[in-house]
């Protein structure tokens, strides 16, 4: 099984913004952090924007940031989100589809899955943010920036 980049750019996204947790970032910071398309990522964010993972702010000296607590975003919820729906296998025009178990299998082991995610939120993933802080150079001593460029 594998996700799809948009649930990979949200995850990235969410993770970012929960390591910049003092100040907004621009989407064009996030891409620039991953290497990843910035006009993928716009779709991504704005999806997240609507489902009010992520708060957008406007205009001059606006940005993104976190739309609720980091405890608050299982990833359970946000993998059946941006997933859609998604079954391992499409057995709807396959003739043996009436007497293969596979089909059942496969969705206990999709259940399966998911319940492993169910049980964490981001702050789980951000468990140990000195992490982060070295990978995104983040000094938490020095005063929190605000980003100056527009989305």
């Amino acid at each position: 099984m594998k996700l799809t980049r948009f649930t990979d750019y949200a995850m990235r996204t969410l993770m970012h913004l929960a390591a910049h947790r003092e100040r907004l970032c621009s989407i064009a910071e996030v891409a620039q952090a991953y290497g990843i398309s910035q006009n993928h990522l716009m779709k991504v964010v704005n999806d997240l924007v609507r489902e009010g993972y992520i708060e957008g702010i406007r205009g001059r000296g606006g940005g993104i940031r976190l739309g609720m607590p980091a405890s608050q975003i299982n990833l359970g919820i946000l993998v059946r989100h941006t997933e859609g729906g998604f079954d391992l296998v499409d057995c709807g025009s396959c003739i043996i589809s009436p007497a293969c178990r596979l089909t059942g299998i496969l969705k206990d082991a999709l259940a399966a899955f998911l319940a492993v995610l169910d049980r964490y939120t981001l702050a789980d993933l951000m468990a140990k943010p000195e992490d982060f802080d070295a990978i995104f150079g983040i000094d938490r001593a020095a005063p929190a920036e605000t980003s100056s460029s527009p989305d």
